[in-house]
């Protein structure tokens, strides 16, 4: 079973399929990870940080509503393959979460940011080693390339901060998607305007603060929890 990472796009099924948009997004991520590696402190860093999240987020989002479905319709051992990337998934929720809470500086958000690129490299990994090429020995061309086409869809309009609460399967997820992703790209608008237009930092900062506020009372409505595994679920 060869990898994606040594197939061409034709072996792939074309620029249109999931298998070539997955592969684009992780090499992305690579050269985002080598940035935040000789990134330093402070600014620099929150900005490269900023990139990751508004890839990564969309891109796992997507997954879990369009691609992991599938996988466990195709795969008789789908549910434990995909399962294993929802705890990556759920991981790099919760590092990140625990990133926004700590200082700037200091040991303590070394380890977390050392464990979240480890994390996210070893996703692509299991995603391109195993998961993507299992998926294309048992579905056709033209269904990769709608699946591509599908995927893309939900990630361009997908939430792009980290939800450890929210379940990561459907339906839970699915619903969850219109209001996490107006709080977060609302939020990902008045961050930019705090870093670039100084004066008006501190009423942008509030605001995003509040956003963040209601956007985690949004992620633990009942309804937007259900779907999930137990292995995976947050109280």
């Amino acid at each position: 079973m060869m990898g994606i990472a040594d197939q061409d796009i034709d072996q792939l099924g074309g620029p249109w399929s999931i298998l070539v948009r997955q592969r684009r997004d992780h090499e992305h991520l690579d050269v985002l990870l080598h940035q935040l590696d000789v990134a330093p402190a402070g600014a620099e860093e929150e900005r490269v940080l900023g990139r990751i999240a508004r890839l990564v987020f969309p891109h796992a989002f997507a997954e879990e509503s369009v691609l992991w479905p599938e996988l466990r319709r195709r795969l008789p051992d789908g549910e434990a393959l995909t399962l294993q990337v929802e705890r990556e998934h759920q991981e790099v929720n919760e590092l990140w979460t625990a990133l926004e809470q700590l200082p700037a500086v200091g040991a303590a958000r070394c380890d977390v940011l050392k464990r979240l690129a480890d994390v996210l490299r070893e996703d692509v990994r299991d995603e391109e080693d195993e998961l993507l090429p299992r998926l294309q020995q048992v579905t056709s061309v033209p269904r990769l390339r709608a699946l591509g086409v599908a995927w893309e869809a939900v990630r361009r309009t997908a939430p792009t901060r980290p939800h450890p609460v929210v379940s990561r399967r459907p339906p839970g997820n699915a619903l969850a998607a219109l209001p996490l992703t107006v709080l977060d790209r609302s939020r990902d608008g008045l961050d930019a305007v705090a870093r670039r237009v100084p004066r008006l930092h501190p009423v942008a900062t509030r605001a995003s603060g509040a956003l963040a506020g209601a956007a985690g009372r949004v992620e633990r409505a009942g309804v937007l929890r259900r779907g999930e595994d137990p292995s995976t679920r947050v109280e």
